[in-house]
């Protein structure tokens, strides 16, 4: 058996709040990844499955290696279809927000949830949540949105509904977000929810060849040169950095998430603890980071690249040139040893 950790107060109100409602729209941050979307069409076959009609919205186009999930075709892409995903927000009696914390996250299908009527809820492992839902069920401390939700919908007393298909999508979004329960996989819990999943008729092998080891001749290629010909590693001060300017991505024939992992490969060196990835975009920066132990990476992004995110996983944006990005980085090397690296050996 799982442990409680869940208000009791916000699952009732939750469970209300399903129970009013006849149309939902589920929505889910920018560039939704695994988790993302592992939890939305979880959530929405779920629902689905007691009779009601719902929608899930998502600000762009989700990554083509997770096209494959149940239900993924049907999701409507705000920003090829703003006007249909403004009418199904405006005719929503509930929406529901996963696996971001705060409206911005949702890029311009911000300004539709903003001005709905309709009660709004939050299921989310980030840190710090926005007060623009209630419930708000936040718990940071969790792997995962996918985890999180198991752990609602079971209190929600749904568990006989999720079928095999809501059942990949979870496991999709937990092993996404652990790296297949490589890293942020120390809770107990975790692996008794794996297993009940598998109940459900989960092809474990083939979802994690789908999910985490299959690439196309491109992006092997390119994470090739990446590693070879462009990653930096400061061993004096446990640091790894990649950088990958647009030409070069277009050499590789980049296509969106071709670069998905890249970032944690050089955390695989003994002594690096942590890694940084800058992939220039049109006019700023794309910055991503990961570390192991508790340097916190979510507090570099945050106060340096106004991003944030988890202790061990984080992201940003640099307003600025690759190098001038790059250079950023390199002269917080010190800064970084001194406050993190060097303090834990005291």
């Amino acid at each position: 058996m799982i442990s409680r950790v869940l208000d009791e107060k916000k699952i009732k109100k939750l469970a209300r709040l399903i129970d009013g409602a006849q149309r939902i729209a589920i929505t889910t941050h920018l560039s939704p990844d695994g988790d993302a979307m592992g939890s939305s069409l979880a959530f929405a076959r779920v629902l689905s499955n007691i009779g009601k009609d719902v929608a899930v919205i998502v600000p762009d186009q989700p990554l083509q290696q997770l096209m494959f999930l149940p239900g993924a075709k049907d999701v409507i892409v705000g920003s090829a279809y703003p006007d249909f995903a403004e009418s199904l927000f405006a005719k929503a009696d509930l929406i529901v927000c996963l696996d971001f914390n705060e409206l911005s996250r949702i890029d311009r299908l911000a300004q539709y949830v903003g001005k709905s009527e309709a009660p709004k809820v939050m299921i989310d492992h980030h840190l710090n949540p926005g007060d623009f839902a209630d419930p708000t069920i936040s718990h940071p401390e969790m792997s995962s949105t996918c985890l999180l939700l198991f752990r609602v919908l079971c209190r929600l007393e749904l568990f006989n509904l999720i079928d095999k298909e809501a059942a990949t999508c979870l496991l999709a979004g937990m092993m996404t977000d652990t790296g297949n329960f490589a890293y942020n996989a120390s809770d107990p819990d975790a692996y008794i929810i794996e297993a009940e999943l598998v109940r459900k008729g989960v092809d474990k092998v083939d979802l994690y060849n789908r999910l985490l080891n299959r690439t196309t001749e491109n992006c092997l290629r390119l994470t090739s040169y990446a590693l070879l010909e462009k990653m930096e590693v400061f061993h004096d001060f446990g640091a790894a950095l990649i950088c990958l300017t647009r030409q070069e991505l277009n050499r590789f024939h980049y296509v969106k998430g071709d670069t998905e992992g890249l970032v944690n490969r050089p955390l695989a060196i003994p002594g690096i603890v942590y890694s940084a990835f800058l992939r220039e975009e049109d006019g700023y920066v794309k910055v991503s980071m990961r570390s192991q132990g508790d340097f916190p990476v979510n507090v570099l992004c945050k106060e340096y690249f106004g991003g944030g995110g988890h202790l061990n996983a984080s992201g940003g944006e640099f307003n600025g040139s690759l190098e001038e990005c790059a250079e950023l980085f390199r002269s917080l090397l010190e800064t970084n040893k001194e406050k993190y690296i060097d303090k834990k050996s005291e």
